[in-house]
């Protein structure tokens, strides 16, 4: 089934842009993408799902994909709640890969009534520190010598370098091998991050200074936490400690997948999208 294209006017004149696909009043689905990817990143994902009786919906976030960042201060947070209400949508399962699981996150905590569950796909959490936690976060080795690299070709301006070291670091994961994930994601992940390299989006920009972290215990309603097992290394104990604190919340880790399993293995989060709305509904139906 083709997306129908969704355009959520702001009130600073920007245009989110955006696609739905499924049914109107079907369990509703918002998919929030990585800082490394766009809305195109949840297509394997929406292909996957098609025939399912759900609404599901994804945007670019500003400074992704078709979306401008546009001149007046924004939160991602504001955002999403724009593009809910543009669709007409009272409550989501709201799905979010990296930074898009950490306004998953945000919204559980600030909105929970909008809220249905979260999937939250290697993400992080609004205010994460490890001040203070047994666990600290140390780069490994690769890690550490890609992210200099890729500070070096950003500070040179070369942005075919900057691209393929994202794909290194991000899409292979930075233990592997370059050129694990070949063929169309990785075509596809090059090309959403030249279009996110040309947009050049403040970092920080759209943060709403939340501390979730820290109130990660008060939350109530069905979380999922998932992560692939080949992501950055130092990053993992991170999602494990979001998945403890989280009350009830499900862990789920992804073999042979590095931080963008839903470009690289759609099939696996497409499991996992149906299996949360599936406890979703049995939450809300327990008799």
């Amino acid at each position: 089934m083709p997306s129908e294209p969704l355009s959520v006017r702001r009130s600073d004149a920007v245009t989110l842009a955006g696609e739905r696909r499924g049914r109107r009043g079907a369990p509703a689905v918002l998919l929030l993408h990585a800082n490394v990817a766009d809305r195109r990143a949840w297509h394997g994902v929406l292909d996957a799902l098609d025939g399912e009786d759900l609404d599901l919906i994804a945007y670019d976030r500003r400074g992704f994909g078709e979306s401008p960042v546009g001149e007046e201060s924004f939160t991602d947070l504001d955002d999403a709640l724009a593009v809910l209400d543009a669709a007409g949508v009272e409550r989501a399962v709201v799905v979010g890969n990296s930074h898009g699981g950490s306004i998953a996150l945000d919204l559980a905590s600030r909105v929970p009534d909008r809220v249905a569950g979260v999937l939250h796909v290697a993400g992080g959490a609004s205010g994460m520190t490890d001040e203070g936690e047994e666990v600290q976060w140390e780069a490994d080795a690769d890690t550490e010598r890609l992210s200099g690299a890729l500070q070096a070709a950003e500070a040179a301006h070369d942005g075919d370098e900057q691209v393929r070291l994202l794909l290194r670091l991000w899409l292979d994961g930075p233990a592997q091998p370059e050129g694990r994930v070949q063929g169309p994601a990785r075509d596809l992940v090059a090309d959403m991050n030249r279009r996110i390299i040309a947009w050049a989006r403040p970092d920080g920009e759209g943060d709403v200074g939340l501390d979730v972290w820290h109130a990660l215990g008060d939350l109530r309603l069905p979380v999922t936490v998932a992560w692939g097992a080949l992501d950055i290394p130092a990053d993992l104990p991170f999602y494990e400690l979001i998945a403890a604190r989280i009350p009830g919340a499900r862990r789920v880790v992804l073999d042979g997948v590095a931080h963008l399993p839903g470009v690289e293995r759609p099939d696996l989060v497409a499991d996992l999208v149906r299996e949360q709305v599936a406890w979703v509904q049995e939450a809300s139906n327990p008799n």
